[in-house]
């Protein structure tokens, strides 16, 4: 049985274990769950002498990743205070530590209530332990990695679903606690008490109150913001240990990809043909439509996994595009089953050339006919990933030629973009090539869509397992002060050997390659990227009701707000970043008050 498959059990398990067993001193509970990795770097201990005994909790930080094995830097906070609207989810971290060892630490909440008697459930808060994963360091960026030539740490990034958690001694370890505000609770500050118990340990309690503001957040699937995480579903089945598109592995995609679209994602990625990025990462995608030339020399083509693929997405609530790759593929290679030959083959064909043609002239044919009889012509687009003009201005004459109407997807690395403005329905530039004014009113106008994406060329802002958390929730403020329409990055889930436990890889930074975890585990990372997303809904809507209403106090509000924004448009990092960002936050809830 597959490992990660045996910690994923072993969550569930303890979970269902654990529901009748609250209390302090209660010893019996087992908070077995995967082993982290060792420390590369612990570094000196010395601060841990003469520390009293027993657990120590504090408030901390959502932007600050705290050391396993150093004492937490933090004033002391017992109370947590945030707001935001209906609908929204907020984010909080405590931070424990200690000299002793900490057996069987549980968190529980109590009832959120207000002044006037109003309630909102505990289950409005999920308390999640952070696990530690072994990250490296920028250093060049992109390019091939041997792990000896990068400096290593432990950062923590995992979110575990475990409901119980040992505390080794010298350690420290954090909570990260989400609240999720109902749509229909009512306006005013909430409270209640997290407790903290541990087996014969005396209970910490700390306070959380939460200002429920009367605006109200949409459903994600309803977000305007276009958030494309390239999926990987054959890295899940190797993960998960399953043969790919078997029921079990449908059943492992489910809670993985209801996260993501959770997050707002808007678009479904399709491979078309085996390895449209040329294998670079650990599991390679295979072809969602099956390719066939019969001995005649005509070709059929079998639909039903990426039929299959598509409604599960669609089911989920990721709607808006079906992107797919790639009439341009990395390498420049095709692949089918030849019925001649009895066999797979492998060719090269090169855009612009006469068996290039040969190859996707039927194919596209056959795919528009199938899209216009699924009803999804209107939102698939022939999407290309980083490919230069030449190549495009070939791949789009043919195009052109057989499915006019079929729309193009760009990640455009050269900017390009001017040489087809009506084309590319989808335009996605790296970060720090801006697009001019002119032509992203333009595209607007059109209804096109114009987002940016980053990647291992980029130290800040990023998503690596070591970049610090807040960069990843200034995705959604750049997007909307540069005037993007969203953010891509091109990983959601292509897994690392050993993701749990090791995020590195053999090309590019750690953490490059995904955004969460198996079980499925979220991430620090992940949650604050949902931060930003939210935040630039919550603007959007804001600047669109304060310029409805157009009154002199509505109009003074939208100038603030768009100041506030604003400072967001940078292309370096800021100067005392996270506190500007905090600060930022703040400002966007108080003009949202009514």
């Amino acid at each position: 049985m597959n490992r990660y498959f045996l910690y994923i059990l072993t969550a569930a398990l303890m979970t269902g274990f654990q529901s009748c067993n609250h209390g302090r001193g209660d010893c019996s509970m087992n908070c077995n769950t995967y082993t982290e990795a060792k420390d590369p770097a612990p570094g000196p201990g010395s601060a841990w002498e003469g520390m009293a005994p027993g657990l120590h909790a504090s408030i901390g930080s959502i932007y600050v990743r705290y050391a396993k094995h150093r004492v937490p830097e933090v004033k002391t906070e017992s109370i947590w205070t945030g707001s935001g609207w209906r609908g929204e989810r907020l984010s909080a971290q405590v931070i424990l530590w200690s000299s002793d060892t900490i057996m069987q630490l549980t968190p529980e909440f109590s009832d959120f209530r207000s002044g006037d008697g109003s309630k909102m459930p505990a289950t409005i808060a999920e308390a999640r332990f952070v696990r530690y994963v072994v990250t490296d360091e920028f250093a060049g960026g992109c390019g091939h990695r041997k792990p000896e030539d990068f400096a290593a740490s432990l950062s923590p990034d995992v979110l575990d679903t475990v409901r119980c958690f040992n505390i080794g001694k010298k350690s420290a370890r954090s909570l990260w606690i989400s609240f999720d505000i109902p749509r229909d609770a009512r306006p005013g500050i909430y409270t209640s008490r997290l407790k903290l118990s541990a087996c014969n340990v005396k209970p910490i309690k700390l306070e959380f109150r939460i200002e429920v503001l009367s605006r109200v957040l949409p459903p994600p699937a309803d977000w305007r913001f276009h958030l494309d995480l390239w999926q990987n579903p054959y890295a899940v089945a190797r993960i998960y240990g399953v043969k790919p598109w078997s029921e079990k592995h449908w059943e492992a995609l489910r809670p993985l990809m209801g996260m993501l679209a959770r997050a707002g994602q808007k678009v479904i990625t399709v491979s078309l043909n085996k390895r449209p990025w040329g294998g670079q990462t650990e599991d390679p995608f295979d072809a969602m439509i099956g390719w066939k030339r019969k001995a005649d020399g005509s070709w059929d083509y079998d639909y039903t996994v990426f039929d299959r693929w598509v409604e599960f997405m669609m089911g989920l609530g990721i709607r808006g595009q079906i992107n797919c790759y790639s009439m341009v593929p990395w390498g420049n290679r095709i692949y089918y089953f030849d019925g001649k030959e009895n066999r797979e083959v492998e060719v090269e064909a090169k855009p612009g050339t006469k068996k290039y043609e040969e190859i996707w002239t039927p194919f596209l044919r056959s795919f528009y006919a199938h899209l216009k009889e699924k009803g999804w012509l209107d939102r698939t687009r022939i999407a290309m990933d980083e490919r230069g003009p030449e190549e495009m201005k070939a791949m789009l004459g043919l195009l052109s030629r057989v499915t006019p109407d079929l729309g193009v997807a760009l990640a455009d690395n050269h900017k390009s973009y001017k040489l087809y403005p009506d084309k590319l329905k989808d335009l996605c530039v790296s970060f720090g090539s801006t697009v001019d004014e002119k032509d992203l009113e333009y595209r607007k106008s059109k209804g096109y869509i114009t987002t940016f994406y980053t990647s291992c060329s980029h130290k800040f802002p990023n998503v690596f397992t070591f970049s610090p958390p807040a960069e990843a929730a200034f995705m959604g403020w750049y997007a909307t002060a540069a005037s993007f329409d969203g953010y891509l990055r091109w990983a959601y889930c292509s897994w690392v050997k050993d993701p749990l436990r090791d995020s590195r890889f053999r090309t590019w930074p750690a953490g490059d390659t995904y955004f969460v975890y198996p079980g499925p585990r979220s991430s620090v990372r992940f949650e604050c990227l949902k931060q930003g997303i939210q935040d630039a809904e919550k603007i959007r809507i804001l600047r669109e009701d304060l310029s409805d209403k157009g009154d002199p106090e509505a109009l003074g509000k939208l100038k603030t707000l768009n100041e506030v924004v604003a400072q967001f448009n940078v292309l370096k990092r800021p100067d005392d970043f996270e506190n500007k960002f905090i600060h930022a936050r703040k400002q966007l809830n108080e003009l949202s008050k009514e």
